[in-house]
C-alpha cells in the first residue's frame, strides 16, 4: 500500500500568483496570502495526499534575510505548521503533517552547507517551532550525508519523540549518488546513530531515484520512498538569485509521472508524491493510479 505525499508548494504557489521566483521564494504567502497556503494544502488533500508537507522551505534566515526578516524565521516557521494544521482540520480528513526542515543555504549545494555552530541552533529552533503542530518531520532536499546529520540530530533531540524521516537530493545522473558526491551507502550510514523513521528522495529526477531506491532497499527495512520534481539539470553552481535559469523538462507530464511512481512501487517504495512542477493534478492521478492509502 502507498502513502501518497503531497506535491510542489513554491512552484504551485507562484502558479496561483503568490510566492516569488526568487527572494523570499515560499515564505513570501506566509506573509502575503495565508490563506492561499491553506487552499493549496487542502486541495493536496483532496488530491488523495495523506502527509502534506509545512511550507517552512524557505522560512530560514538566509533566504528571510534578503527582505531584513531574518529575525521572523521561527514566527514563520510557526505560522506554516499552523496553516498546515488548519487545513487539516478543515478538511476533516485523517492526514498527517509533515514538518519541513529545508537545506539553510541554497538547495542542491552542498558546498555552501553550514556548519556545525551556525546549522544546529536553527535547526533546533525550527524543530521547537513546528513540533506542536507536526505529527512527523522531513529533513528533505538533502545534499550531502553531513547536511542530513544537522536537521536529523536537531529534529531527533527537540521533535518531542515524533517520527522524523529523511529525503536526500540526488545528482541527476541514475547511481552517481547525492549532489554531494556522497553515496547512498555513505549518507545512510551516517544516519545510524538516529532514530530515523522512513528515508526518501527528493527534488530530483524520476529516473536518478529509481536507482537509489534499489540501493536503499537493501539496506533496510524502514519505510522508503521518492518525490520527484520536473527540472530540467540543475547547474551546480544555480542559486536561487542569481542568473542560471533550470527550467522544466517538457516530457515529465502526468502519465510519465505515473509510470515511474509505479517503478518506484516496484523498486520497494511505500512513500510517493512529487515535488518541483508536481502540482495536485499530478498527485490526483497517482492517488487513483496507485492503490493509495485513504
Amino acid at each position: 500500500m502507498i502513502t501518497v505525499l503531497d506535491g510542489a508548494m513554491g512552484s504551485e504557489l507562484r502558479l496561483r500568483g503568490v510566492g516569488s521566483a526568487t527572494g523570499l521564494w515560499s515564505a513570501k504567502a506566509l506573509l502575503d496570502a495565508p490563506d492561499m497556503v491553506v487552499q493549496l494544502h487542502k486541495d493536496y488533500i483532496a488530491a488523495g495526499a495523506r502527509i502534506i508537507t509545512t511550507n517552512s522551505y524557505s522560512t530560514v534566515p538566509s533566504y528571510l534575510e534578503k527582505e531584513n526578516l531574518s529575525d521572523r524565521y521561527i514566527d514563520l516557521t510557526c505560522l506554516a505548521g499552523e496553516l498546515a494544521r488548519r487545513a487539516v482540520k478543515e478538511s476533516g480528513e485523517y492526514v498527517r503533517v509533515a514538518g519541513s526542515l529545508p537545506p539553510l543555504s541554497e538547495s542542491y549545494r552542498p558546498d555552501l552547507v553550514p556548519g556545525d555552530s551556525e546549522s544546529l541552533p536553527v535547526y533546533e529552533a525550527m524543530a521547537i517551532a513546528l513540533r506542536d503542530n507536526v505529527d512527523l518531520f522531513i529533513c528533505e532536499t538533502m545534499s550531502s550525508g553531513t547536511e542530513a546529520v544537522h536537521a536529523a540530530r536537531q529534529a531527533c533531540a527537540h521533535g518531542l519523540g515524533k517520527p522524523v524521516m529523511v529525503s536526500w537530493t540526488l545528482n541527476e545522473q541514475p547511481g552517481a549518488g547525492l549532489r554531494s558526491g556522497d553515496t547512498v551507502a555513505e549518507a545512510f550510514k551516517m544516519l545510524q546513530g538516529f532514530e530515523i523513521s522512513g528515508y526518501l528522495f527528493n527534488c530530483t529526477h524520476a529516473e536518478a531515484i529509481l536507482e537509489a531506491l534499489k540501493e536503499l532497499k537493501k539496506m533496510t527495512d524502514k519505510p522508503i520512498g521518492g518525490y520527484p520534481n520536473r527540472l530540467n539539470v540543475v547547474d551546480p553552481h544555480w542559486t536561487l538569485d542569481n542568473e542560471i535559469q533550470t527550467g522544466m523538462r517538457a516530457d515529465i507530464d502526468v502519465e510519465y509521472f505515473i509510470g515511474m511512481a509505479e517503478r518506484f512501487e516496484a523498486a520497494g517504495a511505500t512513500i510517493i508524491g512529487g515535488c518541483c512542477g508536481i502540482g495536485p493534478e499530478y498527485i490526483a492521478a497517482l492517488s487513483d493510479s496507485l492503490g493509495a492509502t485513504k
